[in-house]
This record gives structure tokens, C-alpha cells and sequence, in this order.
């Protein structure tokens, strides 16, 4: 199986620590976000490759010699500031880390996330263009690969809208992003694709693929594996340890979070020493072992 760490919240920056014990324990338990009385437990001799996905690479990166498992990162960058990404780090920091990153899993096992995009008077469309070119520019030599996407419509990009200030896309907007985003990332020996996108971007220069497509999986583990059931987008099935509403960046357009309060409640009941991301084991939990 492959291990998704984590498109609920991001492990990486907040929980390295009991992310590692985990992995040195061999086994992680995953509380079923519908069915909370169901728990998953995963072996991680059962894992054939992990998955990282983060705003924040630099607490795991010593770290990364002690995972005896093939990796792959997509690390989301964007030219957003502090009123839409309050608690992300300085861009300059995530940079050098990626830099750092590129050496030690390897240029081919790293992709950048320009994730997602939306348009208002601030972050408009000039904004992104000059944004992504010098993306491109700072990153030429460590980053081959971006995959970018469109703000979507969820519970708590509604609840920000006053702060997000969002404006529709035209096809002017796409036709540029497409031609602009593609154009930057050939001058710089990159390549970049959409993410599930309905808008086809590929006659400007995009690539057609999935985040984590069949071939990508095989040529990591050596195995065939399945595309994903619960998601038509492509990719190869994952198996996600996260727990959603327990992300400490608080970014405005963040679908896995969609209650503060609940997110701080989430924090105040992480214990670095639990098999669970939040809380412990109950009595009454029905623990299965996840097959691969």
C-alpha cells in the first residue's frame, strides 16, 4: 500500500514527532472520519512507498535517513501572504528546504505544489504570472515537476470569502495561466500539470497525468496498484493517516479544515505518545488491520 502523510492535515509540519515514533513502532491506527468507532491499523512493513505532502518540509528533513522506505514529497508553494496562509513560514525558508529536500530524495521523487489559485485584487492575475516565473527561476536545478490547481468551492473558503475576495475566472485568465505557467516552466527545464481540473490546460503545454499516476507507483515500487476508488482523478490508491481539522497553518481556502475551534480541540488532544494522530484507543473501538 501507499502511504498518504497527509491530505487531511499537514504531519510533516506539526507532528514529525509522532509521525517517527509511529514509523520506529511499526504501526499506525487511523480513526475512520465517518465512522469514528472504526479504527485502521497499518504495518508499516505492509507500506511500499510514502507519500509526503506539506507546507513545511524542514522539521523532517534530518529525520528522512531513518524512513527505509521509497518517498515521494509534493511540497505546496504559493505566493500567498500572511492574510490568506496565517501560520505558514516565510517562502525563503520553504525554498532553501526544498532545495535541501532535492538532494536527499532526489529531483525526480519532489514535486512543488502552486496549489490552489484563485484571483482577486490582490493576488491577481499579473501577480500569479510574475509569481510562478520566479517560482521557476529560484527553483531551476532542484524541481522538475509542478502541479497546479483551482480554488474550489468548499465549507471554509464560504466562511473566508471577506478575507479571500474572490473574483471568477474568464477564459482570458485560464488561456494565460496556461500559456504563461507553461512557457516559465520550459524555460526553466520544469514541467507542469493540473490537478483534477475541468479546465484542459494541456493545449498550452500542460501535461495530462495524475498526481500519483500507475506508472509514477510502479517506477517507485516495482508493483502494479489499482487507481483510486473513491476519487476519479487518476491516481493510484492511497491510504491517508491524517485527521481532518487538526491543520495549524488556518489557511482561508483549506478544505480539511473548516472549524477553529474544532481544530484547536484537536491539538489540545494530540499525544505524541498515541497510536491515533488525535485522542487514544477506546474500549469500545473495533480495530482492523489494514490488508495491502
Amino acid at each position: 500500500m501507499i502511504l498518504n502523510v497527509s491530505g487531511r492535515t499537514d504531519i510533516v509540519a506539526f507532528y514529525t514527532p509522532w509521525f517517527l515514533k509511529r514509523y520506529h513502532e511499526g504501526f499506525v491506527d487511523v480513526r475512520n472520519p465517518f465512522y469514528p468507532r472504526m479504527v485502521s491499523r497499518i504495518y508499516f512493513k505492509d507500506v511500499d512507498a510514502i507519500i509526503f505532502c506539506t507546507k513545511n518540509p524542514l522539521p523532517i528533513l534530518k529525520h528522512l535517513k531513518e524512513i527505509n522506505k521509497p518517498i515521494i514529497f509534493q511540497v505546496t508553494l504559493t505566493p500567498y501572504k500572511n492574510d490568506i496562509e496565517p501560520n505558514v513560514i516565510a517562502k525563503p525558508q520553504i525554498i532553501e528546504a526544498i532545495k535541501k529536500l532535492s538532494s536527499i530524495v532526489g529531483i525526480d521523487n519532489l514535486y512543488i505544489r502552486y496549489d490552489p489559485i484563485f484571483l482577486s485584487p490582490k493576488y491577481n492575475l499579473e501577480y500569479h504570472l510574475k509569481a510562478f516565473d520566479k517560482l521557476c527561476n529560484l527553483l531551476n536545478g532542484y524541481v522538475k515537476h509542478f502541479i497546479i490547481s483551482f480554488i474550489d468551492n468548499y465549507k471554509n473558503v464560504q466562511k473566508n470569502l471577506s478575507t479571500l475576495k474572490l473574483q471568477d475566472f474568464t477564459e482570458y485568465d485560464y488561456q494565460q495561466i496556461g500559456q504563461n505557467f507553461s512557457n516559465s516552466a520550459k524555460k526553466h527545464n520544469m514541467t507542469v500539470q493540473s490537478c483534477f481540473e475541468q479546465n484542459d490546460l494541456t493545449q498550452y503545454g500542460f501535461l495530462k497525468s495524475a498526481c500519483l499516476s500507475k506508472e509514477m507507483a510502479f517506477k517507485l515500487t516495482g508493483k502494479k496498484f489499482r487507481k483510486w476508488q473513491a476519487r476519479n482523478c487518476g491516481c493510484v490508491e492511497m491510504v491517508d493517516i491524517g485527521v481532518y481539522n487538526s491543520c495549524q497553518h488556518f489557511c482561508k481556502y483549506c478544505y480539511a479544515n473548516y472549524d477553529e475551534k474544532f481544530v484547536n480541540q484537536n491539538i489540545l488532544n494530540h499525544d505524541p505518545n498515541s497510536s491515533l494522530l488525535v485522542g487514544k484507543l477506546q474500549k469500545d473501538d473495533i480495530i482492523k488491520v489494514r490488508k495491502p
